[in-house]
């Protein structure tokens, strides 16, 4: 069964290529014309690891193509999340899976009420990947994929088919709280990355600042109800600082590009659930009002 692919980015082109060295069958999906015709000019995806580049010229085609989807990958931004689920809801066969691998928490739920007909699974990956210019991506730090069906414990029978791409996962029973756990993470990580204009490991700099949001991130987490995702938070998160130390994170890219953040799926998720739960944690709701300032001196959306 061909694997679809939306959203050309880092991770996404990440899975395309090592599925099509696998031999398994993908094709992308591009956002419009111009960027399908860029991608055809290069003839495919590169993908640069241990320095070393390899080349797969995977099909490509866009939203509106007519062949039916049964299993797509949208590996698309959370704030795109739901308006490509939508645009391509009339190629859903019946019974088609989509593999959810989104930042944050909120999109996940959006996209799977959109379409209540299909199974939707939740992925949380710790991958490491970054685009270059070409349709060129780099591996950039080896890590592992969660999946599971917060609806169905249930594992899909083509897993095999990541172990043959040489894709890293493993099935879990509480894919939430994977993600809970990463959006605490990177709740504790890139909103200091981008005030402090620092990679991560410039945040060994700011011992107490990171402490004292980790304290209010495990709060939030037990009044949530995922007591797993906060146990030993602070000194996973500074693992991650130490492991990372020479990579800027996600949302300090997209800051430094001049590209929309995913604030409203990280940081606006977690304040809101703060929020919710009557859960006062001041030093939560002042971060998010400083990168909300921000981000509107440069002129970056602020959802």
């Amino acid at each position: 069964m061909t694997w679809h692919v939306l959203g050309a980015g880092s991770l996404g082109s990440l899975w395309a290529a090592r599925l099509a060295r696998a031999g398994l069958p993908v094709r992308l999906i591009l956002r419009n014309r111009e960027r399908l015709a860029e991608y055809q000019a290069a003839g495919g995806l590169t993908l640069i690891e241990d320095g070393a580049p390899s080349h797969y010229a995977i099909p490509a085609e866009l939203p509106q193509a007519d062949a039916p989807i049964h299993r797509l990958l949208l590996a698309c931004k959370a704030y795109d999340a739901q308006v490509a689920a939508t645009e391509l809801a009339p190629r859903l066969a019946e019974g088609a899976e989509l593999l959810l691998l989104q930042n944050g928490l909120g999109s996940q739920d959006g996209v799977a009420q959109r379409l209540p007909g299909q199974r939707c699974l939740f992925l949380s990956s710790t991958e490491g990947a970054f685009r270059q210019p070409g349709f060129e991506v780099v591996f950039a730090g080896h890590g592992h994929t969660w999946l599971g069906d917060p609806l169905d414990p249930t594992p899909p029978a083509w897993l095999d088919e990541l172990q043959r791409a040489g894709i890293p996962h493993q099935w879990t029973l509480d894919i939430l709280a994977r993600l809970w756990r990463k959006l605490a993470l990177n709740c504790a990580i890139n909103p200091l990355t981008v005030l402090h204009d620092c990679r991560n490991g410039g945040l060994r700099e700011h011992p107490a600042e990171v402490a004292t949001l980790c304290a209010e991130l495990g709060e939030l987490l037990q009044r949530c109800g995922q007591p797993a995702a906060a146990d030993n938070l602070h000194e996973e998160v500074q693992r991650v600082i130490a492991a990372t130390a020479l990579n800027y994170s996600s949302m300090h890219q997209d800051v430094a590009q001049g590209r929309r953040t995913e604030i409203a799926y990280l940081l606006g998720y977690a304040c809101a659930a703060a929020q919710r739960h009557d859960l006062h944690l001041p030093h939560l709701q002042h971060l998010q009002q400083r990168l909300l300032s921000h981000l509107a001196a440069r002129g970056l959306p602020l959802d």
